[in-house]
């Protein structure tokens, strides 16, 4: 009898073993950029903007050091400034807001919505003043925010849009009129962080952001580059954030997968859908009428209080599910406010009881599948 082999460990994100099907084209570029020590702005840096703005179809992207970086380049570019407000949501990783109050910026939080978890186009209306200055809409989880009605919103008030769209890279929108455009191609400047378990990820810390605006682009490289244009001459207050040749040269192999990779994840997605249909306690990810998913991450919501318990049934098993997020950035002890006290963002409160994630990876397998979800349906049926 042929002897039974094990079950891979399942993780959240396998990044082990996405780098075994590429290691061969990885540790040759690594290797490359080594040998020609252009580790700053080198070539692989210069060529990899031009690949992803060709992915894209936008005109200019401009690497940084990471994604919080490029959120908070994306504003000084566009000059905001202290005493602004800047309408974004409170159910998102803390970058998003911890840049705009590191500026001085004031946050101003909408609700989401209860299907998608992206922010509320109507409770943005709701949450203009004479102070707003910008929309910095979420693309959580791996889907466009409905960009068309906040597009509207920002030309009627003359605000900025700028995207953050760490999780979605990839997504597609389509427009009324038929029209699709990638998320992070839609506002005035879209940002990205190559964490490395994002959809497009490098093996440390890098970020982009994209625009069509020429004008806005020459600022956003002076703001990267310590507000230099010419080498030793500043023209406006900068930072330093670059990314570095070795993170693009792994980016440039990775983002020739990133079609390939979008598809398993929307498979396993599938594969978890199908399997969850039945159980009254669950929601399934809602799929948004205008994007495309991405699948970041698969997130359930999960029904009468047993969430704690159902992350257990599971841990025991030896399948991770993470809570994305425990608590909203309102709430939290740096941004609480009188203005965003408790209850004042009843949807995005609500779901922070409800969210848990299961493990959502290219390299997910058919075994592990169906451990997870056998496992899921059990913890309902028992």
């Amino acid at each position: 009898m042929a002897e039974r082999t094990m079950m891979r460990p399942i993780q959240m994100v396998d990044l082990v073993g996405q780098y075994l099907k590429i290691k061969d084209e990885v540790d040759a570029a690594q290797k490359r950029v080594i040998e020609t020590a252009a580790f700053i702005n080198g070539p692989e840096v210069k060529e990899f903007e031009k690949e992803l703005s060709a992915y894209l179809g936008v005109k200019h992207t401009i690497g940084c050091a990471n994604g919080t970086d490029a959120l908070q380049i994306a504003m000084m570019a566009l000059g905001l400034k202290a005493g602004d407000e800047v309408i974004t949501c409170s159910f998102t990783f803390v970058a998003t807001v911890e840049v705009v109050a590191l500026l001085g910026i004031t946050p101003v939080f909408a609700d989401v919505l209860p299907g998608t978890f992206n922010i509320d186009p109507a409770d943005i209306k709701r949450k203009i003043t004479p102070k707003t200055k910008a929309i910095v809409p979420v693309h959580l989880f791996g889907q466009t925010a409905d960009m068309e009605a906040i597009m509207a919103i920002a030309k009627e008030h003359n605000l900025f849009v700028i995207e953050d769209n760490c999780q979605a890279i990839g997504s597609d929108y389509t427009f009324s009129d038929g029209r699709t455009q990638k998320s992070g191609t839609i506002g005035h400047v879209g940002t990205t962080s190559f964490f490395p378990s994002k959809n497009l990820g490098c093996y440390g810390d890098g970020g982009a952001l994209f625009t069509n605006d020429e004008e806005l682009a020459k600022k956003i490289r002076r703001v990267c580059n310590h507000g230099s244009d010419v080498r030793y001459y500043h023209e406006v207050i900068g930072v330093n954030s670059r990314l570095d040749s070795l993170q693009a040269a792994v980016l440039r192999i990775k983002l020739r997968h990133l079609d390939e990779y979008a598809a398993a994840r929307n498979a396993a997605a599938s594969a978890y859908d199908e399997a969850f249909a039945g159980i009254m306690e669950l929601s399934t990810p809602e799929r948004s009428a205008n994007s495309t998913h991405v699948f970041h991450q698969y997130t359930l919501k999960v029904a009468g209080g047993k969430r704690e318990a159902l992350r257990k049934h599971l841990e025991e098993r030896g399948i991770p599910a993470m809570i994305y997020y425990p608590v909203p950035c309102h709430l939290q002890n740096a941004y609480k406010t009188a203005r965003f006290a408790e209850g004042s963002l009843p949807v995005t409160e609500a779901i922070t009881h409800e969210v848990l994630s299961l493990p959502m990876s290219t390299e997910l397998d058919n075994e592990q599948l169906a451990h997870i979800t056998a496992s899921v349906k059990s913890f309902f049926t028992a």
